[in-house]
């Protein structure tokens, strides 16, 4: 396997993103604090340029390409964040892209997203894993770098650039909540975290209708499938990951699984108390800490909304749900 990311990485990958990328808001809010009994704080990463935080990832990677890789061009397979990611940072830096995304129950709002940005969309399988591999048989076919979701220390240590960000703006934070989908977010924010004050607690979450990753921390190993059921597609992971295990099961603190439901009410809270738009992985560490309230009471807390890519009929349902 190749070598982890380490913090240094995330502090290389700050200086390489910032000129393309400036930080993102973090927001105290009264309301959810006064309701969770804690000093919370949301990180803002629905409005980065695609509305997710992977692009933070995206650039540090495809920014840092080979001349020959840049000319080959990449192909990558997404549900949508990590591939407007890549989409978006292909345009940044001129190099063609191509998205594997599932054929069945795909977000059309991400779909159209990618394309917009200039990639190629070719859907195919029931879920991200069956699309992931095929996009991996088709780069090598096509001689093009293929650019895995997880396992790539570039990505982890971009996307790890939001614990930077959350220590300058929180520096005596002492949880962070974080989705988990292949665990990039988590990984490179424990990195971070870890480095500069290994008392902060870093907490996963994750959709217990798709608990792959979940199962594969508690368990400590590699060789699970899970059911994947979830309708909130960030989370959507069949499979785990090494490169993001491997950092998971040595520096996460905690990990917690929410229900589909919680994670709907906690998009409806979020737009109540604080006017942003989550898509349901953004909204569930909001979920978690309303799991985790007696064990957060008094703390300062930071969660991380890392997307709000939601079909406008979705974000309705949703809302009319409550």
């Amino acid at each position: 396997m190749t070598d982890l990311p380490t913090s240094a990485d995330v502090d290389d990958a700050l200086a390489f993103i910032r000129p393309h990328l400036p930080p993102t808001p973090t927001l105290r809010s009264e309301g959810l604090s006064k309701l969770l009994g804690c000093d919370y704080a949301v990180k803002c990463e629905n409005l980065q340029p695609i509305g997710a935080f992977k692009v933070r990832g995206g650039v540090n990677l495809v920014g840092r390409l080979s001349d020959e890789e840049r000319a080959a061009g990449l192909i990558s397979a997404s549900t949508g964040n990590h591939g407007q990611s890549i989409a978006w940072a292909g345009r940044l830096f001129g190099v063609s892209v191509a998205i594997y995304a599932p054929a069945q129950n795909a977000n059309p709002t991400k779909l159209e997203a990618m394309r917009q940005l200039g990639a190629e969309v070719r859907q195919h399988g029931c879920d991200f894993d069956e699309a992931r591999v095929v996009a991996e048989g088709a780069a090598r076919a096509e001689g093009k770098r293929f650019v895995h979701s997880a396992n790539e220390p570039l990505l982890i240590a971009g996307v790890g650039t939001i614990g930077v960000e959350i220590l300058e703006a929180l520096p005596d934070v002492e949880a962070i909540l974080v989705p988990v989908g292949g665990g990039s977010g988590a990984a490179g924010i424990c990195l971070v975290a870890k480095a500069i004050n290994p008392n902060i607690e870093v907490i996963g979450v994750q959709s217990a209708s798709a608990p792959a990753v979940w199962r594969a921390w508690t368990e400590k190993r590699l060789d699970i499938e899970a059911e994947m059921a979830t309708k909130h597609e960030g989370m959507a992971t069949r499979v785990p990951f090494e490169m993001t295990m491997q950092i998971l099961w040595e520096q996460l603190d905690d990990f917690i699984l929410v229900e589909d439901t919680e994670i709907d009410a906690a998009i409806r809270l979020l737009a109540q108390q604080t006017r942003l738009v989550a898509e349901g992985s953004g909204a569930a560490s909001l979920a978690v800490a309303l799991k985790l309230q007696q064990r957060l009471a008094g703390k300062r807390v930071c969660g991380v909304l890392s997307g709000g890519n939601l079909p406008l009929a979705r974000y309705s349902e949703v809302l009319a749900g409550g």
